[in-house]
């Protein structure tokens, strides 16, 4: 069973269950990441806040990536050589954990 979701609806769901996971743009640019995933596959994902919460990860900005990951990754382009990134604004972004 299939429940179609607003964008609102999206981040209400994180914010009863995780809500220090994503900020509030950080849940809108992964809602647009999925809704344009779904259009361009033309499958349905399944709202899962937990499982979303443990693929995606998102980092205030460059440095903050580096710290956990490693500083062998010089940019944003070098990071999306390794996984999906999903860009927020000019610093933050999410990525698809790896």
């Amino acid at each position: 069973m299939i429940q179609t979701i607003n964008e609102y609806q999206f981040a209400d769901a994180f914010k009863s269950i995780r809500p220090d996971n994503f900020s509030y743009s950080g849940l809108k640019a992964l809602y647009d990441y999925l809704e344009d995933y779904e259009d361009d596959t033309g499958g349905q994902i399944e709202l899962d806040v937990i499982g979303l919460c443990c693929e995606y990860v998102e980092y205030e900005d460059l440095e903050t990536f580096q710290e956990e990951y490693s500083r062998e990754y010089e940019s944003i382009e070098d990071i999306e050589q390794a996984t999906t990134v999903i860009m927020i604004d000019d610093n933050s972004f999410i990525i698809q954990a790896f």
